[in-house]
């Protein structure tokens, strides 16, 4: 029995980033021997293990064969005769195709090594057409090393075309779908992750909302970029340097679906697309079960970032009920997400990159203001019923307008 480990832990150690989860390859083994040794089983579809100790994944050396459409059609072989090299082979990229054993040698029969040099992402074998699964995982590898220049080889992006163009894309489920877009908008450069779904048609099929979009003009004083494609991906662009968070980078990328459904007899302009937008986002949700933390922050960016652009416009009733419409009287996390997201729309746009966004700091001192004044305090100076709200408001109010004097 020979032990090796494999996959990105491989490939994150040659690159000298920190390893996270490592994986193993038990060669030469049955699942028997491994119960013996302790190690406990968790895979239904192939024998894999966890150690005793450590609770690492070994997973015996397989080989998998095509028996039906999508990322679950698969016959899997799992025996003490399967090679080392023939467990690699069935790996989608040759950077995730390497190995280590014991002594820490590296064993790199499909020169995952020299792509890793050169910064490509290469399929091993023409078996990476089998699972479409691997059109997102190759792309959302893209937004994780574009720092670093790497590109999609161009065979794979070949070959990545003919999928989409032979129906294997539309077996993706949803939850997979999610799953690799969620991994994605948390990388480096997630607007990579849909660029390279664009590139090779995917976007279309998978996020057919977000491909509509390009082709859509807005008006050039306000959008040098022009396209609204374009607009959206410079918006996540922003996003991804303003926050970490998903949800914000989640929110950016789709505030403007609703272009996409314009009148062509009324475009530059996009009347009432905030509308249009929220009504996207929940079809856009449902169909891929995306959870709803990133709906409903999505979903108010689209209804109210043109009023958070106009915010020291607004008469401070407005803003109050801007806030309030955000909900973030009872959920004041939900501000900050919200704003940043705004900001990103601001500058996600060709020239503007850094443009200064005083209508965040103004909304913060508002909120603040406004939001130190509370229901409790007008019920102990007696107060009840409908008339604590009102009062509430007016106070409110009066808050947000006192800080508006502040503000030119």
């Amino acid at each position: 029995m020979e032990i090796y480990l494999v996959g990105g832990a491989v490939r994150d150690k040659l690159l000298g980033l920190p390893v996270g989860e490592r994986d193993w390859v038990v060669v030469g083994a049955t699942p028997q021997q491994m119960l013996d040794l302790g190690y406990r089983p968790v895979g239904k579809d192939f024998p894999v293990f966890l150690h005793p100790e450590t609770g690492e994944e070994y997973a015996l050396a397989r080989t998998e064969r095509k028996t039906g459409p999508g990322y679950t059609g698969f016959e899997f072989h799992a025996d003490p005769d399967v090679t080392l090299e023939e467990d690699l082979r069935r790996r989608d990229l040759t950077i995730n195709a390497m190995a280590e054993d014991a002594e820490g040698n590296l064993i790199d029969p499909f020169n995952g090594r020299e792509d890793l040099d050169a910064g490509l992402l290469r399929h091993v074998s023409s078996a990476f057409a089998e699972d479409p699964v691997r059109i997102l995982r190759i792309a959302r590898f893209k937004a994780r090393f574009a720092r670093w220049g790497f590109k999609v080889a161009h065979g794979t992006h070949a070959l990545m075309k003919r999928m989409v163009e032979s129906g294997e894309v539309d077996a993706l489920v949803p939850e997979r779908v999610w799953a690799e877009t969620l991994k994605a908008l948390s990388e480096d450069r997630p607007v990579e992750f849909f660029e390279v779904l664009r590139r090779c048609g995917a976007l279309a099929h998978v996020f057919p909302e977000l491909d509509r979009l390009f082709g859509v003009d807005q008006p050039a004083h306000a959008h040098p970029e022009i396209d609204t494609g374009v607009h959206c991906l410079l918006v996540l662009e922003q996003a991804a340097r303003l926050s970490p968070d998903p949800r914000v980078r989640f929110a950016a990328l789709v505030h403007d679906l609703g272009k996409c459904g314009t009148p062509e007899a009324e475009l530059p302009r996009h009347i009432g697309h905030e509308a249009r937008s929220v009504e996207l986002i929940e079809g856009m949700c449902a169909r891929l079960k995306i959870p709803n933390e990133y709906r409903d922050l999505a979903r108010l960016v689209a209804r109210h970032h043109s009023q958070c652009h106009r915010a020291l416009e607004l008469r401070p009733a407005s803003v109050h009920d801007l806030l309030d419409s955000l909900d973030v009287f009872r959920r004041p996390e939900r501000l900050e997400l919200f704003l940043l997201a705004c900001e990103a729309d601001h500058r996600g746009r060709a020239g503007r990159e850094d443009a200064p966004y005083p209508q965040a700091d103004y909304l913060r001192t508002a909120f603040t203001a406004a939001s130190a004044i509370n229901a409790r305090e007008l019920v102990e100076q007696g107060l009840s019923g409908p008339a604590v709200g009102e009062r509430l408001r007016e106070r409110r109010i009066a808050a947000v307008r006192e800080v508006k004097q502040r503000y030119p």
